[in-house]
């Protein structure tokens, strides 16, 4: 490919609409190949670059780390098998459901605590105060 075809890594960056450090943070972290380099040292990125860059924004958006994203993207890169991507899937989609679970205890019980105070008047009898305050009980 010529070197007329590669991209500066500002112009990758806007057509990715990720920032400069994105690009070399990814770099480092080897979510991204080592772009080719001038002679002054500017690097030279190719437009799936671009492709990779969008791969990764949205795997973020659903939730994948940045290990998962890599595991993703070697099995993509290498051909790997579609069960070990359901795996690391299910494993986000459980975590996932877990945190769910786990927020919605959270809402019922700041929903009892909301309906049991007026809001009016003095802190002094506040439910929401006393439950907060009241000494954790040890689970047998």
């Amino acid at each position: 490919m010529a070197i007329k075809s590669k991209l500066t890594i500002g112009r990758i960056a806007r057509l990715a609409a990720v920032g400069v450090d994105t690009i070399r943070f990814y770099e480092r972290r080897g979510l991204l190949p080592k772009p080719l380099r001038t002679p002054a040292g500017y690097r030279l990125y190719t437009t799936e670059t671009v492709d990779r860059l969008n791969f990764i924004r949205k795997a973020k958006s659903l939730g994948f780390s940045l290990e998962e994203i890599s595991t993703l993207l070697n099995l993509q890169d290498n051909g790997g098998p579609k069960a070990e991507v359901k795996a690391i899937t299910q494993r986000k989609l459980d975590g996932i459901n877990s945190k769910i679970d786990d927020l919605q205890k959270m809402r019922d019980v700041l929903d009892e605590l909301s309906s049991q105070c007026s809001g009016e008047g003095d802190i002094c009898g506040c439910p929401i105060i006393e439950v907060l305050s009241e000494p954790e009980r040890k689970r047998a």
